[in-house]
């Protein structure tokens, strides 16, 4: 028994050593032992959303990429370049000073450049922008949304609405689709693309924040939608679009004392560009009809004062000698009540009114001459240019 166990401790004894050689110097030799993984705070379920886009013709309700990414590519930016006076101070023509500083200081011009937006509206070329983003440029660059960079030249312009359409030499442009400007309602959205201070293409958003804005002494012809979508520099002639991307208006003019935007952005109606638009894409200029009078609205003080008895309509405080209503009869202190049925309430009424009968036509105008009714029928004339003082 004491031979047994002197064999079986010698064994272990001899089994160790090995096993610690070989863990000490050949422990790849020994087979891997699983490490149990440590203890650790269990992790709170949480609920992940969809990818955005993973269905087939989904639509999220929180962006407008849908709309922008159809209209982009057709806003384009533009870039201008003019020669302009500058001051010289007689010191200039001092030989001496000339001597050193070379002929650049004897310049009388310098190249002035500026920066604005367009809305291609025909894949033929044609763009549409604002009159004075173009205004006696000597050169004009379009950038396309392809990055192309074409020459432009004025087709014809419009400085009564400052409205202006350009052509390039391109074919197959995206061309934006016009969206109903007239059926726009107070609180819609809406979003501005164009190129702001001249750092790219940008969209901002708002909502239409009046209709209808006249008396502003921008244009001529006022009509003008108001929205708090940002505009800056760089953003006239650009797109105003509905929420699905469809051209409603062209942006115009901010109005803010500081030259940066404070909410109050103007755009001329879709409506309104389209027309003037096609007449200067068909013919080069837009005509428009005239009958050669002044206007002034009736406020309930000249009511009372001149005894009119009503405070609708208009009076006629200027007859040009020769014009249209004077050949036709009209007289000052007459008061213009409708023209063909439709009821005058005031002069810019009156003015789209008369401007949106094609010369040679006529006008059926009620009148009230000393608290009688009178109907007269004007041959409307064409507006001339430049414009007369009286409409």
């Amino acid at each position: 028994m004491r031979r047994l166990w002197i064999i079986f401790s010698q064994t272990a004894t001899i089994c160790l050593a090995v096993l610690f050689v070989v863990s000490t110097l050949k422990p790849e030799w020994l087979p891997s032992r699983p490490v149990p993984a440590p203890e650790s705070t269990p992790v709170a379920t949480v609920q992940q959303e969809a990818q955005p886009g993973a269905t087939t013709g989904s639509v999220r309700p929180d962006s407008y990429h849908d709309a922008v990414r159809r209209a982009m590519p057709s806003v384009v930016n533009i870039f201008t370049s003019k020669e302009v006076r500058v001051q010289r101070s007689p010191l200039l023509n001092d030989p001496i000073l000339r001597r050193f500083f070379g002929d650049q200081l004897g310049r009388e011009t310098q190249r002035a450049t500026s920066l604005g937006s367009g809305v291609v509206v025909s894949s033929g070329g044609y763009i549409l922008t604002n009159n004075h983003v173009v205004e006696a440029a000597d050169e004009i660059e379009v950038a396309l949304h392809d990055d192309r960079k074409l020459l432009a030249k004025v087709v014809g312009s419009d400085p009564d609405t400052d409205l202006a359409v350009l052509r390039v030499e391109a074919k197959d442009l995206p061309a934006i689709t016009f969206g109903s400007s007239d059926n726009l309602r107070v609180g819609d959205i809406v979003l501005a693309i164009g190129n702001p201070l001249g750092i790219g293409q940008t969209v901002t958003s708002g909502i239409v924040s009046g209709l209808g804005r006249t008396g502003l002494g921008i244009n001529t012809f006022e009509n003008f939608i108001q929205t708090d979508a940002a505009i800056n520099q760089g953003n006239s002639g650009g797109a105003l679009l509905d929420a699905r991307g469809n051209l409603i208006g062209i942006n115009t003019a901010i109005l803010s004392q500081s030259g940066g935007s404070i909410g109050i952005g103007l755009a001329i109606p879709a409506s309104m560009a389209k027309v003037v638009m096609e007449q200067i894409i068909k013919t080069g200029t837009v005509t428009r009809g005239w009958i050669g009078v002044g206007l002034q609205a009736i406020t309930p003080e000249i009511a009372e004062s001149f005894k009119l008895g009503t405070s609708r309509g208009v009076i006629i405080n200027e007859v040009l000698r020769g014009g249209p209503a004077d050949r036709a009869g009209i007289a000052l202190g007459d008061v213009l009540v409708s023209i063909d049925g439709k009821q005058t309430s005031d002069p810019q009424g009156v003015l789209n009114a008369v401007t949106g009968i094609s010369p040679g036509g006529t006008a059926k105008l009620m009148l009230k001459r000393k608290g009688q009714d009178l109907e007269l029928t004007v041959t409307v004339g064409r507006r001339p240019k430049p414009q007369a003082r009286a409409e």
